[in-house]
């Protein structure tokens, strides 16, 4: 259990959370549909859920990602003095080999680090090549083509960014040679590692991977079937590229050879793309300001634009603070769970909270490089306590988007359909210093084009499929070089008082990433759950459509006190990926940390 004085900081980052990991729960629909407002079937489908998981606790540094080998490859990095953004390439790296449909080298991801003095971010995003144009996934009538017909194939790659990211959050904060941080990952894919019965479910589901022959070929046997739980499976090829990046750094993934097969498997598909060998030259990763806002006693801090989450996170956490404030009926804190279900209460303020910032989110929210985002309004406490005035006793249903203040440019609300597929890894390193960071290659699974034992993404789809409407510019169009719309929402949690850091968190989910972390946030803030329970907890939400619950997790009469306040409810799949790790202290005061990982997946948190 955290002591109060640690719970009540982390309230407004769990509902911020909350948001972003809602935003997946929608891909449910058959992705046959041509209609911008159909849904992709959710790339990350369900796999089971552990019931063996409990809170873990370290006293000198604590790794955690959403595979025990991956969080194996962290705690390696930490035992050897290296620093937490260490940590995080090694976990990068093995996941790219064991959990090739979440992320991988062949995506991008984005960063929130704390080195002891400071925070800063890193923006791995990928880019639109130089050859898209808005009408990248429009049919010859006009209208937007089905999800699975642009993401399958080169049209949806583009350039991939983690590499780049990490290379400059290493060369700023690492400890250790960038050689010895791929060492656990080419250890891995020389001799092979078990089939996770949850990589199994994946592949087994997938009715594309068969058409591809590099996937057909790693990922099946000879006859066609997947490969059984618990097969060796080796990646020799992926060794090399990763000894390859060991030895030269990522230019060797951005140049030569490997650069070339990137570029000919995805001009030379069937579903061809537009990226070139100067697309991926010329990438570069940046480092952003990062957003910083003030909740109560706390400060959160997240990723500003291309990134949604971090606006999202403030927006919604900054619109529960105002509504408490004048109002204690809606006090999170007295709406503790008497046992493993929310109350209805509490699963009414945020989905409501929800709905606000993700009417926001689809109005104003692009790679603020291209988009005059107004961030200062949206997270503004003036704008957020007049946008919390539409908070009731009943649902609004469907939120309009508000008005901040600095609005530069009138654009079209995004109807696009809301994507999906990521991972989520956290450290704390010996010194204090901690990472968050959502690394992704979108769908399952990605574009599905494999190029030397990795897949590359197909995070074009993240872009909005209609540039117009009415005659306005949607802010998140296709634009060369442009960054497509996130809501990864890594982020970090401090005291405001003594600055001290509080905990890292972030989950995967694609436009549900918000809601997932923001739950897990306010369960261990405002009702003193340790983070493995506050993780644990029944994911819920919305993403300004219905409410959606996590399928089998919640009572009929939750259901229906929901119903009775005029929620819309949805039932279904919601596969978060959440990792935190807590300092908590003890009577004494001394401090350790505390990290839970998602029985809904395969994760673990290992710490010395």
């Amino acid at each position: 259990m955290f002591p109060a004085f640690h719970l009540n900081r982390y309230r407004l980052t769990a509902l911020s959370l909350i948001a972003t990991a809602l935003t997946l729960a929608a891909c449910n629909a058959p992705p046959s549909s041509p209609s911008v407002s159909a849904l992709p079937v959710a790339p990350e489908i369900a796999s089971g859920y552990r019931t063996d998981l409990h809170t873990q606790y370290a006293s000198k540094h604590m790794a955690a990602a959403a595979n025990p080998l991956a969080a194996a490859a962290g705690r390696e990095m930490l035992r050897q003095g290296g620093s937490a953004i260490d940590a995080a390439i090694a976990m990068q790296a093995v996941l790219t080999l064991v959990e090739p449909q979440s992320s991988g080298i062949g995506g991008g991801a984005l960063i929130v680090l704390w080195d002891g003095k400071a925070v800063r971010t890193y923006d791995g995003r990928e880019t639109a090549p130089a050859g898209a144009t808005e009408k990248l996934f429009l049919q010859a009538d006009g209208k937007p083509m089905p999800f699975t017909d642009a993401q399958i194939g080169g049209r949806s790659v583009a350039t991939p960014g983690v590499l780049r990211a990490l290379e400059l959050a290493h060369r700023k904060h690492g400890r250790l040679p960038w050689a010895k941080l791929f060492e656990p990952a080419i250890a891995l894919a020389e001799k092979g590692f078990a089939i996770s019965p949850r990589l199994h479910t994946m592949i087994t589901s997938d009715p594309f991977l068969p058409r591809s022959p590099d996937m057909a070929a790693y990922f099946l046997n000879a006859d066609g079937s997947p490969k059984a739980v618990g097969t060796l499976l080796k990646n020799p090829a992926l060794a090399n590229v990763l000894k390859r990046i060991a030895a030269e750094g990522p230019s060797a993934l951005y140049q030569g050879p490997i650069a070339q097969e990137i570029v000919a498997k995805v001009q030379g598909h069937a579903n061809p793309g537009s990226l070139s060998l100067n697309d991926l030259k010329g990438y570069s990763a940046k480092e952003r300001a990062p957003l910083c806002t003030d909740y109560k006693r706390w400060q959160v801090c997240g990723m500003p634009p291309p990134s949604s989450g971090g606006i999202a996170i403030a927006q919604i956490l900054g619109t529960l603070q105002a509504l408490e404030s004048y109002d204690s009926r809606f006090a999170l804190a007295r709406l503790k769970p008497a046992g493993i279900e929310p109350a209805p209460e509490a699963v009414h303020l945020i989905a409501e909270a929800e709905r606000l910032a993700y009417a926001d989110r689809a109005q104003y929210v692009a790679d603020s490089d291209f988009v005059p985002v107004p961030v200062a309004g949206l997270v503004s406490p003036a704008y957020l306590a007049s946008r919390a005035t539409l908070i009731s006793d009943r649902s609004m249903g469907s939120a309009k988007p508000g008005t901040p203040p600095g609005i530069q440019v009138a654009y079209a609300p995004d109807r696009s359909p809301l994507r999906i597929s990521t991972s989520q890894v956290v450290a704390i390193d010996d010194q204090g210093g901690a990472v968050s960071m959502t690394t992704t290659v979108e769908a399952a699974f990605g574009s599905h084009l494999m190029v030397q034992g990795f897949m590359l993404n197909n995070q074009m789809t993240d872009f909005s499929f209609i540039p117009e409407e009415n005659g306005q510019l949607v802010a998140n169009r296709v634009e060369p070089g442009k960054r497509p719309r996130s809501s990864m929402a890594p982020t970090l949690i401090f005291d405001r008082q003594s600055g001290e850091l509080v905990a890292t968190v972030g989950s995967p989910g694609g436009s549900q990433i918000i809601e997932y972390v923001a739950k897990s946030v306010i369960g261990m803030l405002d009702w003193n759950l340790d983070p493995q329970a506050a993780i644990s907890l029944p994911n819920f939400g919305s993403r300004n459509g219905p409410t959606e619950l996590e399928q089998g997790q919640f009572s009929p009469a939750l259901i229906q006190a929901l119903k009775d306040k005029g929620h819309a409810v949805n039932e279904i799949d919601m596969t978060s990926g959440t990792q935190a790790i807590v300092r908590v202290r003890d009577a004494q005061g001394k401090a350790s940390l505390a990290g839970g990982a998602d029985p809904r997946r395969e994760g673990e948190a290992l710490g010395d």
